[in-house]
């Protein structure tokens, strides 16, 4: 059942993260997701295009770790090389994750909110992995 739970929560985490790459990388210019992100107006969000463009993509091979790891986790017995493949992809890149709303979180208090919409997911998989 953990293992269930956990490819559950980190598959949910792959899933924000696409999000967050298509938000930063693909739909940047418009006024609701600069906004999302703190950014004061379009003059801003223009400068910062670039920057958005290479932090979503950050986002999202993070999350295309996670989905590597989960097929190949669930390739096979745990004691293979699939499987112990696929645990450490999983673990590595929730681990990034979560690792990156710790960096959030020392850039103000403000970010704080955001820091935990984007671990939450990250640590609860990342716990339930480490019993799966």
């Amino acid at each position: 059942m953990v293992p269930i739970i956990a490819t559950i929560a980190a598959a949910l985490a792959a899933l924000l993260h696409v999000y967050i790459f298509v938000m930063e990388s693909i739909q940047w210019s418009q006024p609701k997701v600069w906004r999302r992100f703190g950014v004061a107006d379009q003059a801003a969000a223009d400068t910062t295009k670039p920057m958005a463009y290479n932090q979503g993509f950050y986002n999202l091979f993070l999350a295309i770790g996670v989905i590597i790891g989960l097929a190949l986790f669930w390739a096979g017995d745990p004691a293979t090389a699939a499987g112990v493949a696929g645990r450490t992809l999983v673990l590595f890149n929730l681990g990034s994750m979560l690792a990156a709303a710790l960096v959030l979180v020392t850039s103000g208090a403000k970010y704080l909110r955001p820091a935990l919409i984007q671990g939450t997911l990250p640590l609860l998989g990342f716990v339930l992995f480490l019993f799966a």
